[in-house]
C-alpha cells in the first residue's frame, strides 16, 4: 500500500480509541467539585485518560487487522507493555507517551495480518494460528524498544522543539495548525495531526490544593513540571500561576502528585489553566461558521430548487452545531467548490488566532459543539467571549460565502451544472440491500479487496478503481469520492459509513450481483 493510502489508514484507525473520549469527558466533568462533586465518577474519567496510550495500542491494532479480531487488540496490549518498558529500561528517560501506543499498535495489527493464520508443528500445535499473534508482537516489541531506547531521546527531542517553535510562535503557529486541521480532512490525515497536539505536546504535574477567596472550589490544578518540582510535599507554599490566562491564583498546596499529563486535551481536563490554546478556536466555526456557510449556500440556491437542498443542509448544519461533527456538511462543497473549501480551511485558521488573541480558553471531549461546550464550560477561560466570536464568524462565513458563490458561480448545493441526488435522507436509511448497490457499484466482490470506514467514509482498496462507477455512487447518497494512490478510494456517505461497510462485509462472496438493479 502507498504511504498517503496507509496514513489514512492509520488515521481511522485512530478513531475506535478517541470515540472513548465523550464518555472519559463526560464523566470527568460532571464528577468534579463545581458539578455533582461525585470524586469516583471523576475518577473513572480520569482513568480513561490516564490509560490512553494503552488504549491506542489496542485500538489501532484492531484497526489495522484484517478482520478487526480481538487477538489483535490483546497483542496491541501486549506489544505496548513490552515496548515501554524494554525502552525505560534502556533509558529511564524515555516516555514516548501516545507515541508508544501507535508503534504498539502498529505492530500488533502488521503481526496479527502475518500470523494469525500461521500453523505450528504438531507438538507447538496450542500456540498456532492467534495464539501465536501476542507471542509474535512482543518478540518484535522487545526489537523495537531496544531500538527507541536509544533513539527517542533525539526523536523527543526533536518533536519538543516543533511544539516549542508552534506554541512560541504564537498566531503563526496557531494559523498553520487550525488550517492544516481542515486542509487534511480530505485525505483523512487530520487525525493523526490532532493526535500530537492534542494528546502528546505540552505536559503539566497535577498539584492538590486547598484555595481560598474566589477560587475555592478548586481542588486539583495541573501545571509546568518544572515549577511544580520547585515545591516541598507538606509544607505549605504560596503559589502564582505565572502562565494562567485568568487573573492570578494565589493557593496553599497540599502535595504535589507524580502524574504527569501531555497534550493539549489531557491537561485541559485535568486542570491546567494554560491548556486549550488548540481547542478553543474549533468551537466558533462548527458552531457558528459552518452553519452560516450552510445558511448561504441554500439562499445561493435558485430558488425553485432550495426545496430539494434545504433539508440536507439543515440537517448537517444542526449536526455540526449540536455535536461538532462537520464531515458530512463539508463534503457537501468540497468537491462541488473545492476554493470555497480553501477560504474555509483559512478562517479556521483565522479563528484559533482570535479565540487565542481574546484570552479564551475552552476544551472538549469529543469535538467543538454545543454538547462540549456547556459540558465544559466550569472550565473555560472567557466561555462568553467565545460565543461572541462565534456569532462574528457565524457572519462572517455567511456574507464571505454568499459573495463568493454569486461572484465566482460557484458550484455548490442546488447550483450544480447536473442534477445530483441530494445527500440520502433520513428516509432513506441504507439497508442490506442499497448496500448490495453499493458493492456492485465499486465493481463487486472480486473489485474489493478491504472494506473499512470511520465516521463519515467509506475507506476501500480495490484491484481496478478505473471500474467504480462514480455517477452511480453519488445517486445512492454519497457526496464525494476521494482517491488515494492508484488503489485506496474513499466514498463519503455521512455518519451512515460504518453502517453500509459493515453491511457490505457481511455480503457472501458466493452473492449474485447481477440482479442488483442501480439507480
Amino acid at each position: 500500500m502507498n504511504i498517503l493510502g496507509y496514513a489514512q489508514r492509520l488515521g481511522k484507525a485512530l478513531m475506535l480509541p478517541i470515540a472513548t473520549l465523550p464518555v472519559a469527558a463526560l464523566l470527568l466533568r460532571l464528577g468534579q467539585p463545581d458539578l455533582l462533586d461525585i470524586a469516583f465518577m471523576a475518577s473513572a474519567g480520569n482513568a480513561i485518560f490516564s490509560q490512553l496510550p494503552l488504549l491506542f495500542g489496542l485500538g489501532i491494532a484492531i484497526g489495522l487487522s484484517k478482520d478487526g479480531a480481538g487477538a489483535a487488540g490483546l497483542a496491541g496490549a501486549v506489544a505496548y507493555f513490552v515496548l515501554t518498558a524494554t525502552a525505560q529500561q534502556i533509558n529511564a528517560d524515555v516516555n514516548m507517551s501516545f507515541f508508544g501506543g501507535i508503534f504498539a499498535g502498529i505492530i500488533a495489527g502488521h503481526c496479527y495480518n502475518a500470523f494469525h493464520a500461521t500453523r505450528l508443528p504438531e507438538w507447538l500445535a496450542f500456540f498456532s494460528g492467534r495464539r501465536l499473534v501476542p507471542i509474535m508482537a512482543g518478540l518484535v516489541a522487545v526489537v523495537a524498544g531496544a531500538v527507541f531506547g536509544v533513539v527517542w531521546p533525539m526523536v523527543q527531542h526533536g518533536l519538543d522543539t516543533l511544539a516549542h517553535g508552534i506554541s512560541t510562535s504564537g498566531a503563526v503557529g496557531q494559523f498553520i495548525y487550525g488550517t492544516l486541521n481542515r486542509a487534511l480532512i480530505p485525505v483523512g490525515l487530520h487525525h493523526v495531526l490532532n493526535s500530537y497536539f492534542w494528546f502528546g505536546m505540552g505536559s503539566c504535574q497535577e498539584i492538590m490544593v486547598t484555595a481560598t477567596g474566589a477560587f475555592s472550589n478548586i481542588h486539583q490544578l495541573c501545571v509546568d513540571p518544572a515549577i511544580a518540582k520547585t515545591l516541598v510535599v507538606g509544607q505549605e507554599h504560596t503559589f502564582t500561576f505565572k502562565n494562567a490566562v485568568t487573573p492570578e491564583i494565589t493557593a496553599v498546596v497540599d502535595s504535589v502528585k507524580e502524574t504527569i499529563k501531555t497534550g493539549d486535551l489531557n491537561r485541559y481536563f485535568g486542570g491546567d489553566k494554560s491548556a486549550g490554546v488548540f481547542m478553543n478556536g474549533f468551537f466558533p466555526i462548527m458552531m457558528f461558521g459552518l452553519p452560516g456557510g450552510a445558511l448561504a449556500m441554500y439562499l445561493a440556491a435558485p430558488s425553485e430548487r432550495r426545496g430539494q437542498v434545504a433539508g440536507a443542509l439543515f440537517s448537517v448544519a444542526f449536526c455540526s452545531f449540536l455535536t461538532g461533527i462537520t464531515e458530512p456538511l463539508e463534503f457537501m462543497f468540497m468537491f462541488l467548490a473545492p476554493g470555497l473549501y480553501a477560504v474555509h480551511a483559512v478562517l479556521t485558521g483565522l479563528s484559533l488566532v482570535v479565540a487565542n488573541m481574546f484570552g479564551t480558553l475552552h476544551g472538549f471531549g469529543f469535538s467543538a459543539g454545543l454538547i462540549d461546550f456547556v459540558l465544559n464550560w466550569g472550565l473555560a477561560t472567557k466561555p462568553v467571549t467565545l460565543l461572541i466570536i462565534g456569532l462574528a464568524f457565524g457572519a462572517a462565513y455567511f456574507f464571505i460565502f454568499s459573495f463568493l458563490i454569486r461572484a465566482f458561480n460557484m458550484k455548490t448545493p442546488g447550483r450544480e451544472d447536473e442534477e445530483v441526488a441530494a445527500p440520502a435522507s433520513k428516509s432513506k436509511q441504507p439497508s442490506g440491500a442499497v448496500a448490495r448497490q453499493y458493492l456492485k457499484a465499486l465493481g463487486g466482490h472480486g473489485n474489493v479487496t478491504t472494506i473499512d470506514a470511520c465516521i463519515t467514509r467509506l475507506r476501500l482498496t480495490l484491484k481496478d478503481r478505473s471500474i467504480v462507477d462514480e455517477a452511480v455512487l453519488k445517486k445512492l447518497g454519497a457526496k464525494g469520492v476521494v482517491k488515494l494512490g492508484e488503489n485506496n478510494l474513499q466514498v463519503i456517505l455521512g455518519p451512515l459509513a460504518e453502517i453500509v461497510a459493515g453491511e457490505m462485509k457481511e455480503i457472501p462472496a458466493s452473492d449474485d450481483l447481477s440482479d442488483v438493479v442501480l439507480p
